[in-house]
């Protein structure tokens, strides 16, 4: 096999050409590195999921600072007086600055707007989205906070900020307004509906403009990209520039583009084939006597977009036609 096309040294190399000397800052709602007391003594995890496997190794190679909801029980022990800590904790590179939330505005913000309103509606799951205006305002308030973490952290100097997902759409906007040399890019990590869909929404108007508070903002394909160019046109009367995927919002370009994102496969290849896995895979084997068969793994959250009975059923209905197996 050749190269891979993208290596951590070509990705660092990519970011010190396109922002050259601006202060890197990442933000999202969940945070790469998750600090906690057992035993009375702090240890530290790494959450699983897409976000962190995408954005960490890229702060680790460039550096900077990533800006998030500080959610572990021992995440105030760990960090200093103005709410940073060096990580990874094993070998320091980046700096990780947390936001702290009562749980009233976790509920309003997180579990509230974010996952009861807008997760089903962007996913057109067929469940029927909830919208609460005590939510909503919650919502803008934790947007707020957001944007005056990552202010102190700006300082005035040349930043570059790359917020994270559909939690923190309001950001773009509040950080142009405060600052209007920040370079702010997006990237939203679930799909964007139709906007027969996306009218459903309350407050559509609002999380359009912030999103085009973006100089750049990303999604997974292009259909999603010309679903959010669509419903800016039609709810805020933006100017779209198909041929070049621009939407000027206040006489502002915002350029919307699809990034199709991955995980780095080369380290999970060579985590799955490490002595540990291979020794838990045995370990499993034998415990559940599993010998010979052929086995079927996934892992999921709990979560009605994964499809998890459907690929259940779809499974029983391969042994029905194959019985083989």
């Amino acid at each position: 096999m050749g190269e891979p096309t993208w290596t951590r040294e070509k990705l660092r190399r990519l970011v010190h050409r396109e922002i050259g000397d601006y202060r890197l800052i990442v933000v999202s709602n969940r945070q790469p590195y998750v600090h906690n007391l057992v035993g009375g003594e702090l240890s530290y995890v790494s959450p699983a999921g897409g976000l962190t496997t995408a954005i960490d190794p890229l702060m680790q190679e460039c550096g900077g600072t990533w800006v998030a909801f500080g959610g572990g029980k021992g995440d105030w022990l760990a960090v200093d007086e103005k709410n940073r800590i060096q990580v990874p904790p094993d070998d320091p590179s980046y700096t990780l600055k947390l936001v702290w939330l009562t749980e009233q505005q976790q509920q309003g913000y997180y579990y509230g707007f974010s996952n009861e309103g807008l997760w089903p509606l962007c996913h057109n799951a067929f469940v029927e989205p909830t919208f609460k205006t005590s939510d909503w305002e919650t919502y803008q308030a934790v947007n707020n906070e957001f944007a005056d973490a990552v202010l102190e952290e700006v300082d005035g100097r040349p930043a570059a900020v790359f917020t994270q997902d559909y939690h923190l759409a309001l950001l773009p906007r509040l950080l142009r307004e405060a600052d209007p040399d920040i370079i702010t890019g997006q990237f939203w990590h679930i799909p964007w509906p139709t906007y027969e869909i996306f009218r459903i929404c309350p407050w559509g108007e609002q999380l359009l403009d912030g999103l085009l508070g973006n100089d750049l903002l990303g999604f997974h394909i292009g259909d999603h990209c010309d679903n959010f160019m669509e419903a800016a046109s039609r709810v805020l009367g933006s100017r779209v520039h198909d041929e070049y995927n621009l939407v000027y919002q206040r006489d502002e370009p915002t350029l919307v583009r699809p990034f199709p994102i991955s995980v780095d496969f080369e380290q999970i290849s060579q985590e799955s084939q490490s002595p540990e896995v291979t020794a838990e895979v045995e370990r499993l084997t034998e415990k559940m006597g599993l010998g010979g068969m052929i086995v079927g793994l996934g892992i999921d959250r709990i979560d009605y977009t994964k499809g998890i009975p459907h690929r259940i059923r779809a499974f029983g209905r391969f042994l029905e036609k194959c019985p083989e197996y």
